[in-house]
């Protein structure tokens, strides 16, 4: 499989993502192809991550097949052979498209992203730690980072292009949106959610939190978009490692975010771009995290042959 740090493919394209690019396949169908590209404290690395590209689309491909039930999605089909004989013009682009491509149903996008939090880490766990709070609204006394939340919380967020998202109250979703389609949106995330976590809890994984995208289609249909559950969306901790009361480990980039840490405690890297250059143990030890990640989620191993 092709390392690509970027895709350069004959159709439009209609934006490029920190991951991924997005193309127009005609005005109803869009193809997405997830490069190999990795950022962390919102820097994009030189470096790409072998395989992450793949990892990233599979599971994805995995879960909208699985919860086709749960809720309707964009996603149609990820099988190389049936975009390249469905879009002529890929034709001889194999390379860049194998195993992470997608062609999925254009939609317009919720300005919003819909985060569940089944326990409450990272940004949650910082607003919880100076007031007791979640986007400003009050949470249980008492609680451990990494303690669960009974029951889980809807904490939609804004979409930054850059930066950090931003946590937001779901009356300020609905002032924007209506209540109508706040609703919805939040019982499809919770639905989803407790669909996605009982099938991980199978596999020895907690989905900690994650976060979902919708759109509508042409025809007015709500619609998952995006990615879904994969290690760059949620927090994937191992349960039989799970120790509430401080940080836990994750099938994700955590080597390489561990790794510019400590740059940034010694004073080797101010935490912006340029990026450091990253040792090939760490590049190696982040594609293993999320290899281990698919094969966790979908019960089968990647393929990895060049």
């Amino acid at each position: 499989m092709t390392l690509l740090a970027e895709s350069t493919l004959p159709l439009p394209m209609v934006r490029r993502g920190k991951v991924r690019e997005v193309y127009a396949v005609d005005p109803q169908h869009l193809l997405l192809v997830a490069s190999d590209r990795v950022s962390a404290f919102d820097v994009v690395m030189r470096e790409p991550i072998p395989f992450k590209g793949a990892v990233l689309t599979r599971i994805s491909a995995f879960w909208f097949e699985k919860l086709a039930p749960v809720f309707p999605s964009h996603y149609l089909t990820a099988s190389t052979d049936e975009i390249l004989e469905g879009v002529p013009a890929l034709r001889g682009h194999r390379e860049q498209l194998e195993g992470r491509s997608m062609l999925v149903r254009r939609t317009s996008p919720v300005p919003f992203e819909c985060v569940v939090r089944g326990y409450i880490s990272g940004s949650a766990w910082a607003e919880y730690q100076r007031s007791g709070t979640l986007a400003g609204e009050p949470l249980a006394p008492g609680l451990v980072e990494s303690a669960p939340l009974e029951p889980p919380v809807f904490s939609p967020a804004t979409k930054a292009e850059t930066g950090h998202d931003i946590n937001v109250t779901a009356d300020a979703v609905a002032t924007n949106l209506g209540q109508d389609l706040t609703d919805r949106l939040r019982v499809a995330s919770f639905e989803l959610y407790r669909a996605g976590r009982d099938h991980a809890a199978s596999r020895g994984i907690i989905i900690a939190d994650t976060k979902f995208e919708f759109g509508t289609d042409s025809g007015g249909i709500l619609r998952l978009i995006d990615e879904v559950m994969t290690p760059d969306s949620s927090r994937f901790w191992p349960a039989d490692g799970y120790r509430p009361g401080g940080s836990q480990p994750s099938f994700d980039k955590q080597p390489l975010r561990d790794y510019l840490a400590e740059l940034r405690s010694a004073g080797r890297w101010n935490g912006e771009a340029p990026p450091p250059p990253l040792p090939r143990e760490v590049i190696e030890a982040t594609t293993l995290r999320y290899l281990e990640a698919f094969r966790r989620i979908t019960g089968q191993e990647l393929e990895t042959r060049a």
